[in-house]
């Protein structure tokens, strides 16, 4: 990115130009170098390695990247809000009747938006995050796991009480925080919870960046969707296919999918 004052700015994300006021210019290339001599002229640019082909990671859309990000030219938060559509265009038929759609906060919530939008079901916060909770599904243990997602997120009870909802989250991993969410909701008097995944299922661990899980430890991949359902308490579940995942992205490019089919794309 560039700054005001002429000089230049990198960051791993493009919200972090926002506070500085910097203007976004590019991505950084896979396997080049940046090389900003002073600070003030163009930065040269080596390409060390070249790549076969450019795949960048799908999984950066649906959770890892701020939504008020651009990555490769793409509005994440548009991009999310483009599954939450998908999702609702995908539930048509299907005869659901709900009071009102929620999200899983934060990164269920643009979803959950475009879910609204297209379904003309109201949307509403009936989940309040404390943010001073980090991210449940990398803690190593289960029972700090559960004990995370209790603390992390609080159902509105007023709001919510013998109310239909349709529940929209960005992923299930090894649905510990899924069946946590849709048991407080019952709890609090929730009466229907219809769980929405804005992803495809997760079937596959990913070597590439944050750790997930062995495979065994991925609940996508040891049960069927049906088994699922059943564990985590909805009512109904339904997942984006990974079509619906690739028409939301944008088909310029070809973005990996490992997470959900399983190709490494590495020899």
């Amino acid at each position: 990115g560039k700054l005001k004052s002429g000089g230049w700015i990198v960051a791993s994300e493009t919200c972090a130009f926002d506070l500085v006021e910097a203007e976004y210019v590019r991505d950084v290339k896979p396997g080049e170098m940046l090389i900003f001599a002073d600070g003030f002229n163009e930065p040269e640019s080596i390409q060390l390695f070249e790549g076969e082909e450019y795949r960048p990671c799908a999984f950066e859309y649906i959770y890892f990247a701020r939504p008020d990000s651009v990555i490769d030219g793409k509005s994440v938060y548009k991009t999310r809000e483009n599954m939450g559509k998908a999702l609702a265009s995908n539930d048509i038929g299907l005869d659901i009747k709900a009071d009102m759609v929620v999200p899983v906060p934060d990164s269920g919530v643009p979803a959950a938006l475009g879910y609204a939008q297209a379904s003309g079901i109201p949307f509403e916060l009936g989940i309040i995050r404390n943010h001073y909770v980090g991210r449940t599904f990398i803690e190593p243990t289960q029972e700090m796991r559960n004990l995370k997602v209790k603390m992390k997120l609080n159902p509105m009870k007023a709001l919510i009480q013998g109310k239909s909802l349709v529940v929209i989250d960005d992923s299930i991993v090894r649905g510990t925080t899924s069946k946590r969410i849709v048991q407080m909701l019952k709890e609090a008097g929730a009466k229907e919870v219809h769980f929405r995944v804005a992803s495809p299922m997760i079937q596959h661990p990913c070597y590439y960046g944050i750790d997930t899980p062995k495979k065994d430890e991925l609940i996508n991949a040891t049960m069927t969707k049906d088994e699922v359902q059943e564990y985590i308490g909805a009512d109904s579940l339904e997942y984006l296919t990974i079509d619906n995942l690739k028409d939301s992205l944008g088909r310029d490019r070809n973005y990996s999918l490992v997470s959900f089919d399983g190709d490494y794309f590495i020899v």
